[in-house]
């Protein structure tokens, strides 16, 4: 009876627990693209504390301060880039849907979508050259401004920061090859990397403080990341670039018919997005004071955190939502979306609770270091906007993959929506007054607004492919 039943108490225990390791990563798709990007994620929750404690002990109060402020002038690359990494990836992967890898990473298919493909990247790649030398020029010129008005001189910034303006303008001319990998379904390798440079960066980074490098230590960490980029594309991809320098077909992609319809309303939402978001602070600093705008502060580098990790499955599955479209596979494509939707809105409710509960615990065990941070009621409030706004993130991926950007005005009016209930609610009622406006922006104007243009594309995707 007992004769061809398998007892799992008799099996190896290493694999009954590797056997339920891998069920339990197939039930919450995780594979190595969304894993790598999890253990990005986890590494940053490590590396940002320790960053942060060998700066307080290897740097002067003026060093810390032009070393942040180095990283605050080179998040301007935002404004040059213009959202043209999202067009990339969700081009990229609708002439993929023809192509493919061989075992010697070169690209092999249709040749017509071979060479829109290559059009695509030549096209991208004079545009971030071009905005890489803008990058080095304005910002190189109008950090050496800033920094020579308001350094007092007894910390030598000229050399590291111009060195480290080169080699992120570097780094900014990099961005559209690694785009472009990801658009072709290459995401596994590309956050496999990721993850890698982010290590070998931290690590570098943390060498050069101990060894008492001072504002070096930045430089010779975009170098290092540099270093590693340029070998994943040189090098481990260099039979997959070497059609983008070699002529392969007259057939192209129309940068003013295609591109740039999509480019122009992600670069304006961008904008207002950026500016919105960077009013928080400065409303709370004026009307509540610079310990809330601290709290503040803290706790929505936690939320971006959760952010990142949610995005995690979302971003995984962008190329190939693009290739369901290119060939038709509506089934495929909404099979796929709804799962990847709802294992990521899970994570972001989960990892929503686990932020409260821990910001619970330090107020019972310790008060000191919960005041850093926003009480639970606000904290609450921003979380579930936090939530709101990625079921809307999902909504807009499954759109863009189809090479749409419909929510121009809707982006515009729950920029517009958030800013003006921060600012009206922010001065009567604090924080509080700031997260409700922000949730009742994003739940009155942009989710709704979102899930109306979600649905038209959808029928108008099912009435094309029957």
């Amino acid at each position: 009876m007992t004769e061809g039943i398998k007892d799992i108490a008799t099996e190896p225990l290493e694999t009954t627990s590797s056997s339920r390791l891998a069920r339990t990563l197939r039930f919450l798709d995780i594979g190595p693209a969304v894993g790598y990007v999890l253990l990005a994620r986890i590494w940053q929750l490590f590396a940002g504390p320790l960053s942060v404690l060998l700066i307080a002990r290897h740097f002067s109060p003026e060093m810390q301060g032009i070393y942040y402020t180095f990283a605050s002038m080179l998040a301007l690359q935002s404004f040059l880039e213009l959202g043209l990494y999202i067009v990339i990836i969700n081009f990229a992967s609708h002439e993929w849907s023809k192509l493919s890898l061989d075992a010697n990473r070169k690209i092999v298919g249709d040749p017509v979508a071979l060479s829109r493909l290559v059009s695509l990247g030549r096209m991208v790649f004079k545009w971030y050259a071009a905005a890489a030398m803008i990058f080095i020029v304005v910002i190189g010129a109008a950090g050496y401004a800033f920094f020579e008005r308001n350094s007092n001189g007894d910390t030598s910034w000229q050399s590291p920061w111009f060195a480290l303006v080169v080699i992120q303008g570097l780094l900014f001319w990099a961005l559209p090859f690694n785009s472009l990998l990801e658009g072709c379904n290459q995401v596994s390798t590309v956050n496999r990397f990721r993850f890698s440079q982010a290590v070998l960066g931290n690590f570098a980074l943390w060498s050069a403080m101990i060894a008492g490098l001072g504002l070096w230590c930045a430089v010779i960490s975009a170098a290092v990341n540099l270093l590693r980029d340029l070998y994943l594309l040189a090098v481990h991809y260099r039979h997959f670039f070497r059609p983008f320098f070699s002529a392969v077909g007259s057939a192209r992609i129309s940068w003013r018919q295609e591109i740039w319809p999509m480019q122009w309303r992600l670069a304006i939402q961008g904008i207002c997005g950026y500016f919105m978001f960077s009013l928080f602070g400065p409303l709370l600093f004026e009307y509540q004071g610079a310990i809330v705008a601290g709290q503040f502060g803290m706790t929505m580098v936690a939320i971006a955190a959760l952010q990142g990790i949610s995005m995690a499955w979302l971003q995984a599955k962008v190329p190939a939502f693009g290739i369901y479209i290119s060939k038709a596979d509506i089934r495929s494509l909404n099979r796929e979306w709804r799962r990847t939707t709802a294992i990521s809105i899970g994570a972001c409710i989960l990892g929503g609770l686990a932020i409260l509960a821990i910001i619970f615990l330090l107020q019972v065990s310790w008060p000191s270091i919960a005041s850093r941070l926003l009480p639970l009621s606000p904290t609450f409030i921003l979380l579930a906007a936090t939530t709101v706004m990625h079921v809307v993130q999902c909504l807009v991926a499954y759109v863009r993959a189809c090479k749409q950007e419909p929510f121009l005005y809707a982006g515009i009016a729950g920029s517009v929506a958030t800013g003006l209930s921060a600012w009206i609610l922010t001065a009567h009622y604090g924080v509080t007054g700031l997260a409700v406006g922000y949730l009742a922006a994003v739940t009155c104007v942009t989710f709704p607004w979102a899930t109306l243009i979600w649905m038209r594309v959808r029928r108008t995707l099912v009435v094309q492919c029957l």
